[in-house]
């Protein structure tokens, strides 16, 4: 892909001399940066620790292509063709009915970064206290002290201000170049690390929790839906974040071909830290701890077989924890960029002004989540789970049946044959496959977040 302009071709409406990205590299690496995080390291090993393992993975690798790269491509498809972020291009295409879901997806981006830079300052405080004094021989009692309170406040806003700081220097200087050096120090980390658990004394159980399926769970209802959800947290999807770095691509772009890179190699990084954390897990009896919770896995006991290993553990825990940061640090980057960019758009602010503004507003609304791991918790079942949903549904109606007449046109635009080819089944899963499928999971995920709401202030 040639390195493209910024005033490459924009369609009607579109802001006029928007930066895009250099290489086709940058915007591949900075998307998959986007959904590499916590979602992969945290998130994928827990439910498929509770979905049966190996179950879950079949089930997780066959939504990825029937529900992540369609509705990948709808939002792929929206921002290339408007070159705006959520707001402008949904009004764009879809008139001002739609503004509404360009909203929703900023609000979701802006909760969703207010909590997850809490948990990504947990990171970095791991990381750094493993080169400086080490894992703590009382893990559930450190993590105690430091999640919630002043300590969790530091690096909530030490994390948030280096976030500010890559998006504040634009597409190609700060996005693209950052994904360019921290995606593959990621990857080279994970599979170190996957290498060194095949080691492990009794990581043959691990491997063989992970990757033979119990075909009875395959049809379980919640197994399906977990794996769903999954796909939609993990791919980004549903809160613009695709939609806003598509908007700095030219015209003559293979979307078809960047979703399918994107999402599988999302999945490869899940799946390698599958192969780390469940080797760790099963060589040192921590099964028990890790079903509890999903924080008491990766803050907790993880932490403990760290400390237990002795000098080895702490490298190896170094190693795991700066992965998690550096995982965080990209998924958190394109999350501020859909703020960012909706008030660059709307408002004609320049970018230094609306990516410090959001980001200090940001950093303040994620206080209440570091003094509060209860408010953590309800920001993430709303924002994190109900919102997504709510905008993956939206995102498929509106492409599905919205911009149908101009969808597989807009897909076929730099496009090798053989993606041409399929087009057609794509356009029918948008139109016939997702909505209903994301509905499910969104009747589950509205009862969910009442729940969580009721808790919350029943407590």
């Amino acid at each position: 892909m040639s390195q493209p302009s910024s005033s490459s071709n924009p369609s009607p409406g579109a802001a006029p001399a928007r930066e895009l990205f250099g290489t086709k590299w940058g915007f591949v690496l900075a998307a998959v940066g986007s959904a590499v995080g916590l979602g992969n390291m945290w998130r994928f090993s827990y439910v498929a620790a509770e979905g049966g393992g190996a179950a879950f993975v079949v089930v997780y690798i066959a939504m990825i292509a029937l529900l992540g790269v369609p509705l990948m491509l709808c939002e792929l498809t929206v921002g290339r063709r408007t070159h705006l972020s959520p707001i402008g291009a949904l009004r764009n295409l879809g008139g001002r009915a739609w503004v509404p879901l360009g909203v929703l997806f900023v609000v979701t981006g802006f909760l969703i970064l207010s909590y997850y830079s809490v948990i990504a300052g947990w990171t970095l405080r791991y990381a750094a206290e493993a080169v400086t004094v080490g894992f703590a021989p009382d893990p559930g009692a450190h993590f105690g002290a430091i999640s919630q309170g002043a300590a969790a406040v530091y690096w909530h806003l030490a994390f948030m201000v280096l976030t500010i700081g890559i998006v504040m220097v634009g597409v190609q200087k700060g996005i693209e170049r950052a994904a360019m050096i921290l995606m593959p120090t990621l990857f080279l980390i994970v599979l170190g690390l996957a290498v060194w658990a095949f080691t492990l004394e009794g990581a043959a159980e691990g491997y063989a929790f992970y990757l033979m399926p119990d075909f009875n769970e395959l049809l379980d209802p919640t197994v399906l839906r977990q794996a769903m959800a999954q796909a939609f947290f993990s791919l980004s999807l549903g809160m613009g974040a695709m939609l806003t770095f598509a908007s700095y691509l030219s015209r003559d772009t293979d979307l078809n071909q960047e979703a399918v890179t994107i999402s599988f190699a999302d999945f490869a990084v899940a799946f390698a830290a599958g192969l780390v954390v469940f080797p760790v897990i099963f060589a040192l009896g921590l099964q028990d701890q890790v079903s509890e919770s999903t924080v008491g896995a990766l803050f907790i006991a993880l932490p403990g077989a760290f400390e237990a290993m002795g000098g080895p553990g702490r490298v190896v825990g170094l190693l795991f924890f700066l992965a998690l940061a550096v995982g965080a640090i990209t998924s958190a980057i394109s999350l501020l960029e859909v703020v960012t960019s909706s008030i660059i758009d709307e408002f004609k602010m320049a970018r230094k002004n609306a990516a410090i503004g959001m980001g200090v507003l940001i950093a303040l609304a994620g206080l209440f989540s570091a003094f509060n791991t209860d408010v953590l918790g309800l920001v993430d079942q709303v924002a994190g789970d109900l919102f997504l949903v709510i905008g993956a549904l939206g995102m498929s109606i509106f492409v599905g049946w919205f911009m149908k007449e101009d969808t597989a046109a807009e897909l076929a635009r730099g496009a090798g044959e053989g993606f041409k080819a399929v087009i057609p089944t794509v356009l029918f899963l948008v139109r016939w496959v997702l909505p209903p499928v994301i509905a499910f999971v969104l009747w589950f995920a509205m009862g969910d977040a009442l729940a969580a709401i009721g808790d919350f202030f029943g407590s």
